[in-house]
């Protein structure tokens, strides 16, 4: 039996900021993995792994300067972008070609949402909505 939660939470400044960051390194992971996976169709229509992927977006781009500051979040958040990535392609592929194809995470987006699996919790999911005034 799966049970889900959901919270409608009023954070502490500090806590927002931390919260921002999460979201912000989560949308960026989304949109690295979205690019180098609109690459890879248009170079020869393969599909790049969601393993490979996370070793290209999250993994080797916390070793480079220009992402370095991904390391500052949990992976768990970074993990759940790519996986979000994967069910909307999923879900393109399932449904017919008549759907759109995933576009990018805009900050613009009214409503944040993300689902964290915490390593201490594997038999449940957290599910953090932020709704921007």
């Amino acid at each position: 039996m799966h049970l889900r939660y959901s919270f409608r939470i009023e954070p502490t400044p500090s806590q927002r900021n931390a919260l921002a960051r999460t979201f912000g390194c989560a949308r960026v992971v989304y949109n690295d993995a979205l690019a180098v996976r609109k690459a890879a169709w248009r170079t020869d229509r393969s599909k790049i792994p969601t393993g490979e992927l996370a070793r290209q977006v999250i993994t080797a781009a916390k070793w480079t300067p220009a992402r370095a500051w991904l390391a500052d979040v949990s992976v768990d958040a970074l993990r759940s972008s790519l996986r979000d990535l994967d069910t909307a392609y999923n879900l393109v592929r399932i449904q017919g070609h008549d759907l759109r194809r995933p576009d990018q995470w805009s900050r613009r987006t009214p409503k944040i949402s993300s689902a964290l699996v915490p390593e201490a919790w594997m038999s449940g999911v957290v599910s953090v909505d932020l709704v921007r005034p």
